[in-house]
């Protein structure tokens, strides 16, 4: 029973980090997203330049400097600017629309051995988005300093 719960209430909360209904498809919207050019070399620092170039798009786009990207298997399989101050959401955090983007992309909310790497440290939901995302570890700042096992603030 209490297994059945915590994946009941995982794949609710997943549902929220996701920003769609609990059920929903994510398959269905991995169509319209734009391929993912991958970097030439599936490096840890290529990785980190991509999320980088994030940052400068979202700088770019007039929000605030983050940006992220989900690796899994050595392919870049989602990435995000930050898009709280363009989409007037916040929590459109730079790792939580790029946790956004992998799972639309791999149609699954469960993104178990995936990484993170992110232009700098995440915040406390960013960081709970990761954990209930299932993301095997994460990565940030120019440093590419290792956060570890994403887990609950607090945990």
């Amino acid at each position: 029973m209490a297994s059945g719960f915590l994946l009941s209430r995982r794949a609710t909360l997943g549902s929220m980090v996701l920003g769609m209904p609990a059920g929903f498809a994510a398959t269905a919207l991995a169509s319209d997203a734009a391929p993912i050019v991958q970097p030439a070399a599936a490096t840890p620092r290529s990785f980190m330049d991509r999320a980088f170039a994030m940052r400068q798009r979202a700088v770019d786009a007039g929000d605030q400097p983050y940006g992220a990207v989900v690796v899994r298997d050595g392919r870049i399989v989602g990435e995000a600017p930050s898009r709280v101050v363009t989409g007037s959401d916040p929590t459109a955090h730079a790792e939580i629309e790029a946790i956004r983007d992998a799972a639309r992309r791999l149609g699954t909310s469960a993104l178990d051995g995936c990484v993170m790497y992110s232009s700098s440290r995440p915040c406390p939901m960013c960081q709970a988005a990761a954990f209930w995302a299932r993301l095997s570890r994460y990565y940030h700042g120019a440093a590419i300093e290792d956060g570890g096992l994403p887990r609950l603030p607090g945990g």
